[in-house]
């Protein structure tokens, strides 16, 4: 039906390596989602960025940080129905090309759509093409980070974008004008910044506003490990960081980087209708819901962070989007 809704879940960061995957090997492949699996179960897609190499290469590039996790690990992917990851991230080469490419195999057999990162520049630069009940989405990945991991005509890698570079940002683009004329909403997911930074920069919410203005629809941005703030565009949607969904990683009591949202977008093909922000907590290697002060606390440093932007946000954690947009 032309007019059909459909609800699209958006998270962040999610990295399955490490303690996750222990944790997968020892309570079972649903674990890290703790008692948000059935709301990852209840929507028509979900997107999030993959911050892990599923691979049994043992050959780790030389850096502070190296994330993988065992090839069958995708299964959890599959459990919360993970529609499209991100792959153009600083962990997808954290255990080499071999790792990259495996990586790739792994989610192509499991059905997982991806986005970002291929066998060559062609393949990684290629867009997530997801259909669900006559709606089609089209997903774009890029990363600032590691650009010596960009790929090129015979070399796996990312899909690099450097957001300073003129060159860069209208390939990204062109790409997004391109694919606006064969899907009914187009995604772009960036992975861009350095961490823990609490706001984007100037350049950044001038590249985002670029690619709204070019068709794209919603800006799913991760990276800085916290969320940042939420901004409506020209009928668009823009998260410029949506945090850390599922890790093992160290919390910072001062920012709380266990903290972040389980975003759900309401829209049809003419317009976004309606943003719920879930608040949701990441403790002992699994996500589930943030309750009491810790969800207040989320809820309250979000408005704040959107305040800049003119967004309002409810107590109950809801952004009324629909006068935003034009159909």
């Amino acid at each position: 039906m032309e007019h059909e809704k459909i609800l699209l879940g958006l998270a962040g960061d999610v990295m399955i390596g490490r303690g996750v995957d222990k944790a997968i090997a020892q309570k079972g492949y649903d674990y890290p989602w703790g008692n948000v699996l059935p709301l990852l179960r209840s929507t028509d897609m979900n997107i999030v960025n993959l911050e892990t190499a599923l691979t049994y290469n043992t050959e780790a590039v030389p850096k502070t940080f190296n994330f993988k996790a065992s090839p069958d690990r995708v299964e959890t992917l599959v459990r919360a129905r993970i529609t499209a990851v991100s792959l153009a991230n600083n962990h997808v080469l954290d255990y080499s090309e071999a790792g990259l490419l495996e990586t790739l195999r792994t989610l192509k057999a499991a059905g997982v759509h991806y986005a970002g990162a291929g066998a060559d520049e062609t393949e990684a630069a290629r867009p997530a093409l997801v259909t669900r009940h006559g709606f089609s989405l089209g997903l774009l990945s890029y990363t600032d980070n590691e650009p010596g991991w960009k790929a090129g005509p015979a070399r796996p890698g990312t899909n690099y974008v450097n957001v300073e570079d003129g060159r860069d940002r209208q390939r990204a683009l062109e790409a997004v004008k391109r694919l606006c004329t064969t899907v009914d909403l187009v995604v772009v997911s960036l992975h861009w910044g350095p961490n823990m930074r609490e706001a984007p920069p100037a350049s950044f919410e001038a590249f985002a506003h670029q690619l709204l203005e070019k068709g794209a629809r919603i800006i799913h941005g991760h990276s800085a490990h916290i969320f940042q703030g939420i901004e409506l565009y020209q009928g668009g949607l823009i998260l410029y960081d949506c945090g850390d969904f599922v890790d093992d990683y160290m919390v910072h009591p001062a920012v709380r980087n266990d903290l972040s949202f389980f975003f759900l977008v309401e829209l049809n093909k003419h317009r976004i209708e309606s943003l719920q922000l879930v608040p949701v907590l990441i403790s002992n290697n699994a996500v589930n819901r943030a309750i009491g002060s810790e969800a207040r606390w989320a809820l309250r440093c979000m408005q704040e962070r959107s305040a800049p932007f003119g967004t309002l946000i409810t107590e109950e954690g809801l952004v009324q989007v629909a006068l935003e947009n034009t159909p």
